[in-house]
């Protein structure tokens, strides 16, 4: 059937070719009529039910098949008009009658008055809009390509998706400049149906008056009514595109159809309808004015006003507290409690304060609406998502995020906590866009001043109207919820090692059972136990590295924890077996630029090397630990306009204890072993870290 509906497309399109050179008999005639106001309207039902533009990508050539459709059948129409003595079929008779009915003037008149609506108003406007669309979407496509360049790096969305996105962007970018061209095509067209209405009546009237024998009012009323029947025939369907045309190129950014969104707006305030049926009443005391119309529109407006002001104030009576939750993945219930001192006279209720949530968020009154669901809030969405990501990228899957309002913040504020204490802070505007400057701005845009909170970046709160202008200026724009969930994704990298409980490495064994039961069978608990797993997988979460892997994670442990207990030595050993996975997050094509380590640094450190009852530890002069440290925070300011993640290389037997060292001065430095970088990647020595 799809297949069938394709060719009738083509047949169509040549179809209407030959109809502008042989002639229509008058019934086919009928019949295309019929059919071109038919399809304007489905076209015009399609473009108001559609959620957003690219749903309706054919809409352009659309309007060029149909443009060409009513040529030519205006073509073939005003053929028989003027060689039939103004017959050219029923449909046009029928609708010239009922325009006319009688009086050619105001029959002339109302069919004017219908062109040029159709002309300066709906055509004309939604060429103007389609033009303005098409040049701030393909100006804006640079700043959306670097927006979705920042959530694909800050891991709010994979690959994939960013394809999808990219091609979306490339898509609308190409629709609008599309549209900016087939605009014309309606403008020409009821441009065209004004010179054929002319054409029709003053030839018909002299063909009439030379050939057809009939007497002046006789020729008028025929070409008359014909001259009408026939331009209505056309400017009806060229309406119908036009009003689709400008339905599509005003849609605004939405994710609903044109009638829920017109609905739901229209009628969102109740006292709004009551002050206009109150205002609408008052028109029946004008004297001399009508009075029942008046009065009827009035009830009409005043009792939906009242009905919709019934709802929110029965959802306000049964919603929860303001120190609720707001909204939580996996939240269990809570419970009603009418009176506090008798719920907790059972102790069983009382332990349950002494629960800790692994991560909550709390947010200021004015950040509530990005967050709650039920105000349209998209940030749980957006939590799965990254959990999906995140289980993607580490193989961890991330516990619940407990979302809570919290009065005692400031109204722009939100805090990340993790099991109960605070470990971010930030601060959004939520009317607001996020403008970063990437470093390449071709000039400087007014806003308030601030400071990204993820990573630190300065940049500027900028207004709605100041975006499209950030965008073409060369900065990426963000807005408030991306910010916040971009801030929250950074922060649960961070501590992913401490969010790791042993509840979850039972799961993560369990699920790698389904795959290889006997790895996990000859090495859990037989050679190394959970807890011990559980460090090992902690270490490498600490450093950044994956855990998806487990087949690979487990067999090293029951290699090497046969010799050793010290998880710290197990999890470098399984650091050495991931070393593809190692590898691939840091390398640069086939190149690894690195800052390399002196032997005499290494030996001093190996030399300090100290075994205590829990393991070995690290006991070198401070003066030493001063030195290699300023060295290599040195080397790292020198190297950052080369590369932006500096990279320390050193052997395997000193890896862990330099970066133990570093770590206690500048945190989330990248510190590798030689045995952890793929043989087939080439390393690049930018320094060299001497004593």
């Amino acid at each position: 059937m799809k297949k069938l509906l394709t060719n009738v497309v083509s047949v169509l399109v040549v179809t209407v070719i030959i109809f502008l050179i042989v002639p229509l008999p008058p019934a086919i005639l009928d019949f295309m009529f019929l059919l071109n106001m038919g399809l304007s309207l489905m076209i015009l039902l399609l473009s108001m039910y559609i959620k957003e533009t690219l749903e309706f990508s054919a809409f352009p050539t659309l309007m060029l098949i149909t443009t060409l459709l009513r040529l030519a059948l205006n073509v073939s129409s005003t053929r028989w008009i003027l060689s039939n003595n103004g017959q050219a079929g029923k449909v046009i008779e029928a609708f010239g009658n009922f325009v006319l009915k009688g009086n050619v003037v105001v029959g002339f008149v109302i069919f004017i008055i219908i062109v040029l609506v159709n002309l300066m108003v709906i055509a004309k406007g939604a060429e103007r809009v389609a033009e303005v669309s098409a040049r701030f979407t393909l100006d804006a496509m640079p700043g959306k390509q670097m927006a979705l360049d920042a959530d694909v790096n800050s891991g709010m969305i994979d690959e994939q998706e960013a394809k999808l996105r990219r091609s979306k962007i490339q898509r609308e970018a190409d629709f609008f400049g599309a549209m900016d061209g087939a605009t014309k095509f309606v403008k020409g067209d009821a441009t065209i149906g004004i010179l054929i209405t002319i054409v029709n009546f003053v030839g018909g009237v002299l063909v009439g008056m030379v050939s057809s024998g009939m007497d002046f009012n006789q020729v008028l009323s025929v070409y008359s009514i014909a001259t009408v029947g026939d331009g209505l025939v056309s400017q009806i369907p060229s309406i119908l595109i036009s009003s689709a045309t400008g339905m599509i190129v005003t849609r605004s950014s939405s994710e609903n159809n044109i009638n829920v969104d017109v609905s739901g707006q229209l009628f969102q305030n109740p006292t709004v309808l009551m002050i206009a049926g109150g205002v609408v009443g008052a028109f029946a005391l004008i004297p001399g004015g009508p009075k029942v119309q008046p009065v009827i529109l009035a009830a009409v407006l005043i009792t939906l006003g009242m009905f919709l002001q019934r709802g929110p104030q029965k959802a306000l009576v049964s919603g929860t507290s303001g120190d609720a939750d707001l909204s939580a993945l996996d939240a269990e219930a809570i419970p009603e409690v009418l009176n506090e001192a008798s719920y907790y006279k059972n102790i069983e209720n009382v332990y349950g304060l002494l629960n800790v949530d692994p991560i909550e968020m709390e947010f200021g009154y004015s950040l509530v609406p990005l967050v709650d669901e039920s105000s349209g809030g998209s940030f749980i969405d957006r939590i799965v998502m990254f959990r999906k990501q995140f289980a993607t990228e580490y193989g961890m899957v991330i516990p619940t995020v407990r979302l809570r309002d919290n009065g005692m913040l400031n109204p722009n504020q939100y805090v990340v906590k993790l099991k109960g204490e605070e470990i971010g802070r930030g601060e959004v505007l939520v009317d607001y866009y996020l403008a970063l400057d990437p470093g390449n701005t071709m000039d400087e845009i007014d806003g308030i001043d601030t400071v990204e909170p993820a990573y630190g970046i300065p940049g500027k709160w900028i207004t709605e109207e100041l975006r499209e202008t950030a965008e073409v200026y060369g900065y990426t724009v963000i807005d408030p919820l991306s910010v916040i969930v971009t801030h929250m994704s950074e922060i649960i990298r961070r501590h992913a090692h401490e969010l790791l409980t042993r509840q979850d490495v039972n799961t993560l064994l369990e699920n790698t059972a389904k795959r290889d039961k006997s790895i996990v069978a000859d090495v859990v608990p037989g050679i190394v136990s959970v807890a011990d797993v559980q460090k090992v997988l902690q270490n490498l979460l600490r450093e950044g590295v994956p855990i998806k892997d487990m087949e690979s994670i487990l067999e090293t442990l029951g290699d090497y924890a046969l010799t050793t207990k010290d998880t710290d030595m197990l999890t470098e050993y399984v650091r050495q077996r991931l070393r593809r996975t190692i590898t691939r997050q840091y390398v640069q094509g086939n190149a690894l630029k690195v800052i390399t380590v002196d032997q005499d640094v290494e030996q001093a450190i190996l030399g300090s090397i100290k075994k205590g009852e829990h393991g070995t530890y690290m006991a070198l002069e401070p003066e030493k630990v001063q030195h290699i440290v300023s060295s290599i925070i040195d080397d790292m300011a020198a190297l950052k306009d080369i590369v932006s993640t500096p990279i320390i290389l050193t052997s395997p037997v000193v890896r862990i204890y330099l970066k133990k060292m570093l770590d206690q001065f500048t945190p989330n430095v990248t510190v590798l072993s030689f045995s952890e970088v793929d043989p087939s990647v080439q390393i690049q020595a930018l320094a060299n870290v001497t004593m």
